[in-house]
């Protein structure tokens, strides 16, 4: 039918010009009329105004692939019937089981009625920029060779480079990465900082590996990566079961590749390789800041408080050790390894010495005596004042979030509380201040480190603290007065100040082409 149909007009043509097209070019020349013909069906279709319909296969020109509605997506299951999804979903994740991007999509659709103009272009929120995905092939130190799944999303570039972790963890998912960098881009807009949101990972226990195994695995995988990021366009950072050591192999791997020394590649790197100082503590630092200045909004003295924390590294252990100092009292952790429980206050340095020598909290009630082990499922429902979740995704859900006991919970980890969880919380008067605002602290001492790194001139740990401190104030009364105002929570006010300054950029830069 295409033929017949694009056979006159290029006859016609022909006759125009008075010239005879050989037989091969005739064919062409049918074959890209054809297509041309077909895009114009597609056109008419996406651009008239009169027809809603969602496309069904009649409505498909012969070899064309179609995209869904942009306000539907379309799922066939074996027996022909359709499903809608309330956004239009990317190809390559099941409608069924979106994870946490579904969680991150529910949070944008909360935000959408207060960006008043800039909400026409809040579908640029719901799509990630770029997403990679690799095969990490290494050989083991028995000779044999394995390959694992690896993964960078950039998830949006508006506001400056990609920034993000690396988590090396075996139940690391496309769906958990694409709303890791999104919370990113939420995050670094929420504390102003000039960048977008990234995130990277791969599916391995690097328990299994050797030491040997885990570099090459890392060089391997920044090598795979390496087209996409760069100082000036997405810049790594230490997550899940990576640290400094890690950040070495990687700017190392990406500056031999590159032929000169790229230290601004990534950020947390060892202080002799560029790191920058207090970035260990930093993302602890920002929780126990936020922390504090929630505390003085709900009237609850710091000196009095019970705190309950869910994982002990970087994040949980650095935040309770400061919340310690300042005269709260530690009376339950949690991490892979159990929980230990005492009403009294545990001895966080001694916790931490523990954790560091044995790698988890198991144990330490035998070393010391007053101190408790208790069952995992017990902690949520510990009397506390402040709950720090500081361990992984979707922790707090609608099936324990009703037992959990406490005034306020900090998230210290990405995405630990489920929106079910969140609504659930507000209900019973239980503040939560969110991740994309309490765990900033880590990104802004690397933004830290990434200007000390172009300057080439490194400050003392006293500048980056109090810098840090300010920055973490400012951004969370900017927050506070943005949820007195709508009368929203603030997980929403972060989204709204955040998403707000995201999408202004969007709209300043334009589309190119």
């Amino acid at each position: 039918m295409l033929v017949c149909l694009a056979s006159r007009p290029i006859n016609e043509r022909r006759q125009r010009h008075g010239a005879t097209l050989p037989r091969g070019r005739l064919k062409l020349l049918i074959l890209q009329a054809g297509v041309d013909l077909a895009a114009t069906m597609v056109m008419r279709k996406t651009h008239d105004l009169t027809d809603k319909r969602p496309w069904t296969a009649q409505d498909v020109p012969p070899t064309m692939v179609t995209s869904p509605a942009p306000h539907e997506r379309l799922h066939m299951t074996n027996a022909n019937t359709m499903h809608t999804s309330p956004h239009a979903l990317p190809s390559y994740l099941n409608a069924q089981d979106l994870g946490p991007w579904g969680i991150y999509l529910q949070q944008v659709d909360r935000v959408t009625p207060y960006l008043g103009s800039l909400s026409r272009w809040v579908e640029t929120l719901k799509r990630p920029k770029r997403a990679l995905i690799v095969d990490v092939p290494i050989e083991l130190d028995n000779g044999t060779m394995a390959h694992f799944e690896g993964y960078r999303v950039q998830h949006n570039t508006s506001r400056g480079p990609g920034k993000g972790g690396v988590r090396f963890h075996q139940d690391v998912t496309l769906s958990e990465v694409m709303a890791l960098s999104a919370w990113m881009s939420v995050k670094n807009a929420a504390v102003n900082l000039p960048f977008g949101g990234a995130k990277g990972g791969i599916r391995v226990d690097p328990k299994t590996l050797s030491r040997g195994e885990l570099e090459r695995l890392t060089r391997r995988y920044t090598s795979e990566i390496g087209i996409i990021i760069g100082p000036t366009k997405d810049i790594p950072a230490p997550d899940v079961n990576t640290n400094e050591q890690t950040m070495a192999w990687m700017m190392d791997t990406y500056s031999m590749n590159e032929g000169a020394t790229a230290s601004g590649v990534v950020t947390g790197k060892p202080i002799a390789l560029g790191g920058s100082l207090g970035r260990r503590e930093a993302t602890g630092r920002g929780v126990f800041t936020v922390g504090q200045e929630a505390a003085q909004h709900i009237g609850l003295d710091i000196t009095k408080a019970k705190i309950a924390v869910q994982g002990f590294g970087n994040v949980g252990g650095i935040a309770a050790k400061l919340f310690a100092q300042a005269g709260a009292t530690v009376v339950a952790v949690q991490d892979h390894g159990g929980t230990v429980y005492q009403a009294t206050g545990l001895d966080v340095p001694a916790l931490l010495r523990h954790v560091s020598e044995h790698g988890s909290v198991k144990g330490f009630e035998q070393a010391e005596k007053h101190a408790q082990h208790l069952a995992d499922a017990q902690f949520w429902g510990l009397e506390c004042d402040i709950l720090i979740p500081a361990a992984l995704e979707q922790q707090i859900t609608a099936a324990n979030a009703h037992l959990i006991r406490a005034r306020m919970v900090i998230e210290g980890a990405n995405g630990p509380t489920t929106p079910e969880a969140d609504d659930i919380l507000h209900e019973r008067g239980i503040l939560v201040v969110p991740d994309v605002i309490a765990n900033a602290g880590g990104v802004t001492v690397s933004y830290f480190e990434w200007v000390q790194d172009f300057s080439s001139f490194f400050w003392s740990e006293d500048d980056i603290n109090t810098r840090l401190v300010r920055i973490m104030r400012e951004a969370f009364a900017a927050i506070w007065q943005v949820a007195a105002e709508h009368q929203v929570s603030l997980r929403t006010a972060t989204f709204i100040v955040a998403c707000s300054r995201i999408l202004q950029a969007r709209e300043l830069r334009g589309l190119y082409p």
